[in-house]
């Protein structure tokens, strides 16, 4: 225990925890666990834990995401680069077996049975103890109160320019943007109200100081009255130089860092250049701005500004362009960037449809919204703002005659053909559940996992599609939620959302407030709330993708333990002044482990160029998702984008090409002579 841990009531909190299934769990008041979690705990080594009374996910605390059990029989798989363990064949039958249970998996199984019809038997498996994929939901109980936070994706980001097919599927299972924005308590200005403001703590070890300083200029929801730059400099623990030059890069009133030069030449030069390298070299500020600024980029690019092109950070409006006169990048180039999720892109769609709405688990209603159509008995209730707060029954997902069957704690180990992928009439699904490794068979196949895994998954692929499938490295990415009894602290310090550029988490902030059906948020900082802390695990100076393999060593190697300790230090050390005592205030722990984190988008300082600012063919999210056989690919990493609407763009092109084989195979059927 480090010197930062006196105090933080680690030994009580530890105590309190008990470990059922390598699921780590935050007991809050009480040394039994709940019976559900009992009885789950009991089932864990069956076939179906899910049919465990009262198993439910959600309510889970501990270490989550990528949780103990979803992920090693995949690497067995990696390492070995086959699977040979015996196989047992259950002797099930789909028209269409989909391989990942997250938005682009559900989708797909929607799409299909729209095109299908309803006597379309779909089998979905899932690696993880819940569906959603990425878009996982943190539930908790506070005195009989439900609190809610996104575990995972959060927006549903540009709706405007959603592609028919996104935006149709969204309406098909509920989804009312309009109504939302209409009826649902989603007020930006809550926290502005009670005079809440950005802010940054700084860390001694990094700045020399442990200080929090509110009131960061600019920024969305402000307090009036804000300070001016040099003022809030003023109050930090920054070098001198580093506060004037800090100063200098947010005015208006700056030099051209690039005299000379038209703005295609500067724009050229942006591209092969980071912003880390743009503000030393070419704007020439001091080291303790550069780490001022150090992980600005991390909520939206999963990596430092070192591994950031100063083109991107331009297009972001980032500061030091302001005196460069470039000339506006034509939107339509920015949304064919494919690296554009984190950044340009955003910007266009922001500019193109002007609006962002959230649910208050963020897109696990998504999730939870397509299961309720897919099986019904699963979810109670018919609208949007009755699945809030509905609670899921899982002991309905996989049940004998259902049409859709959603298998979780599945971890598909093996996909191939039945025969010559040219002339098979079925594709042979291996996997492992409850330690026992078992097979499924599709007439159709598709693969709504991660690019990664899929050359590992499916050997027969040819070896320049595996190769590209092959090429992007998933960023990794933690969201932490910690239920706290109340947040005075945050009221008393005038804070809301807090940047850390030298913490182990880069950001804490309160959720933004929404409240929807009979769901209401927290309002008054003396009610619980659940804080949202991101941390993106880089290193530096690296490769890009070496510094994503390495984040996700360090992730996949940090016990909760660790994290715990962490969080709790963070916490005590930048809201001690107001009062917040972590081993009193803290409820509850959940960290969202994500290894195999956002898609991999190109990038102009690591990829080829014209990847990154057009849309060739060769882009090798393209090349990866060919269909090959009966199996097709649909998942977020075949567009090279993280939205929301691009994994369900990627399941409704995917099942088209299975519609097509599937007519192709019926018309082949037809043409074929009635032997007498």
């Amino acid at each position: 225990m480090n010197s930062h841990d006196r105090g933080l009531g680690m030994d009580r909190a530890i105590g309190r925890r008990d470990f059922l299934n390598g699921v780590g769990v935050v007991l809050t008041g009480s040394m039994v666990a709940p019976p559900w979690l009992q009885a789950f705990a009991a089932e864990a080594q069956s076939v179906s834990p899910e049919q465990a009374p009262g198993y439910y996910p959600p309510a889970l605390t501990g270490l989550r995401g990528s949780h103990p059990g979803s992920f090693e029989p995949g690497h067995v798989m990696r390492d070995a680069r086959s699977w040979r363990e015996a196989v047992t064949d259950i002797g099930e039958s789909y028209d269409l077996v989909i391989v990942g249970g997250g938005i682009s998996g559900l989708a797909a199984a929607y799409f299909f049975r729209a095109a299908a019809g309803p006597r379309a038997r779909v089998l979905v498996l899932d690696n993880h103890d819940d569906f959603g994929g990425h878009a996982k939901r943190n539930e908790f109980r506070h005195d009989g109160r439900m609190l809610l936070l996104n575990g995972g994706t959060l927006n549903i980001e540009g709706p405007g320019q959603y592609s028919a097919q996104a935006m149709g599927l969204l309406r098909a299972i509920g989804i009312d943007i309009d109504r939302f924005e209409q009826q649902t308590a989603f007020d930006r200005a809550t926290y502005a109200r009670l005079g809440l403001r950005n802010g940054v703590w700084f860390n001694k070890e990094r700045f020399g100081a442990d200080k929090l300083v509110a009131g960061t200029p600019g920024g969305r929801g402000q307090a009036a009255g804000a300070a001016s730059w040099p003022e809030f400099l003023a109050r930090t623990p920054l070098a001198d130089r580093a506060k004037e030059d800090i100063a200098r890069l947010e005015s208006q009133d700056q030099p051209d860092y690039l005299p000379g030069l038209s703005s295609d030449e500067k724009k050229q030069r942006l591209v092969h250049l980071s912003y880390q390298d743009f503000l030393t070299d070419v704007a020439k500020v001091h080291a303790d701005a550069v780490w001022f600024y150090q992980t600005r980029s991390d909520g939206l690019f999963l990596m430092h500004i070192d591994a950031l092109p100063a083109y991107y950070a331009w297009n972001m409006n980032y500061p030091g362009f302001q005196g460069m006169k470039l000339e506006p990048t034509p939107p339509d180039v920015l949304i064919n960037e494919p690296g554009g999720q984190h950044g340009r892109e955003n910007q266009a769609r922001a500019n193109a449809a002007g609006r962002a709405i959230h649910f208050p688990d963020g897109n696990a209603t998504i999730a939870r919204l397509l299961v309720r159509s897919l099986v019904p008995d699963a979810l109670p209730g018919s609208t949007q703002e009755d699945v809030v707060t509905a609670r899921a029954d899982y002991s309905h997902l996989d049940r004998d005659g259902s049409p859709v069957r959603i298998r979780l704690n599945s971890v598909a180990v093996n996909v191939q053909h039945g025969g010559d992928p040219a002339t098979a009439r079925d594709v042979l699904v291996t996997y492992v559940k409850g330690g026992k490794t078992l097979r499924v068979r599709g007439a159709h196949c598709v693969l709504a996992c991660w690019n990664s895994m899929i050359p590992y998954l499916c050997p027969e692929l040819p070896e320049r599609q595996r190769e590209a499938l092959a090429y992007g490295i998933k960023a990794p990415i933690v969201y932490t939620s910690v239920l706290i009894r109340n947040w005075t602290a945050f009221q008393k310090l005038g804070v809301a959302n807090i940047s850390a550029p030298g913490g182990y988490h880069s950001s804490v902030q309160l959720p933004e407030p929404v409240s929807i059906g009979g769901y209401q948020c927290s309002r008054t900082p003396e009610e619980p709330t659940v804080l949202h802390l991101v941390r993106t695990p880089c290193a530096p100076g690296r490769p890009r993708k070496e510094q994503h393999r390495l984040g996700r060593a360090e992730l996949l190697a940090t016990t909760f333990e660790q994290f715990e300790r962490e969080i709790r230090s963070q916490l005590e050390r930048t809201l001690a002044d107001g009062g917040f005592d972590p081993a009193r205030d803290i409820e509850a722990i959940t960290v969202n482990r994500w290894p195999h984190g956002y898609t991999y988008n190109y990038n102009t300082l690591f990829d080829p160029v014209e990847w990154c600012l057009s849309s060739p063919d060769d882009r090798a999210c393209i090349v990866g998702r060919r269909q090959f056989g009966r199996i097709s690919i649909a998942n977020a990493d075949a567009a090279g984008s993280s939205h929301t609407d691009a994994a369900i763009d990627m399941a409704w092109r995917a099942v088209g090409e299975v519609i097509e084989s599937r007519a192709r195979s019926a018309a082949s059927r037809l043409a074929q002579p009635v032997s007498r």
